[in-house]
């Protein structure tokens, strides 16, 4: 693995929620997406979005209890559309078959640049959160701009962090569902971050 790839690194194993739909096509490609449903160790399930190439979708063949792996990076997008939220996570599938076992598996490390002032807030429950958006160079010159919330301990460290800060993240991806007001109407949306189970500041290279 190259050290770009080492920079943004997501495994999963989970059940096909769908069948590959297409998406869109890129230099002359064409791409599909599916959504990837992955259980937490309470129960709770996360449906990600999986994008992969269309030279992949032979390789969509889950295990017999019905799980898939994939491997791949966390890519995000602006939506233009006015549709949806306005930035978009995926996951972008670069391996994708059967696994060797069959357990749920969300694992995702990041190496990247904190791209905003980080906000720290006490939830309703006491808990303390900090809200994080780290950006992730890729290849062509382009960065993916990902959000990611830590928790606790790792919440007030990373409260201390200015812009500019490089930082290693590793946790998980997970969905959750919010109602947005549009036109006084309440829409519900979901939205997609990195819950770090590890955050670390790293020195200056």
């Amino acid at each position: 693995m190259d050290e770009m790839q080492n920079m943004n690194h997501v495994l999963l194993c989970g059940a096909p929620a769908g069948d590959p739909a297409f998406s869109h096509a890129s230099r002359l490609e064409r791409f599909f997406t599916f959504p990837l449903e992955v259980s937490r160790l309470s129960g709770t399930m996360d449906r990600l979005n999986i994008i992969l190439r269309e030279e992949l979708l032979p390789e969509l063949r889950p295990s017999r209890a019905g799980l898939l792996q994939v491997g791949g990076e966390l890519r995000s997008f602006n939506n233009r559309s006015g549709e949806g939220s306005r930035l978009v996570i995926t996951v972008f599938a670069r391996e994708i078959g059967p696994p060797e076992e069959n357990v749920w598996e969300n694992q995702v490390e990041l190496l990247g640049t904190l791209c905003k002032p980080p906000n720290r807030r006490t939830t309703p429950m006491g808990r303390e959160i900090c809200d994080l958006m780290i950006a992730v160079n890729r290849h062509y010159g382009r960065s993916d701009y990902l959000p990611c919330i830590a928790w606790g301990q790792n919440a007030r460290l990373a409260a201390g962090w200015a812009v500019g800060t490089r930082v290693r993240v590793l946790g998980r991806i997970q969905s959750r569902e919010y109602i947005k007001n549009i036109n006084g109407e309440p829409v519900t949306r979901t939205a997609f971050e990195v819950s770090a189970g590890e955050i670390a500041a790293l020195p200056d290279a």
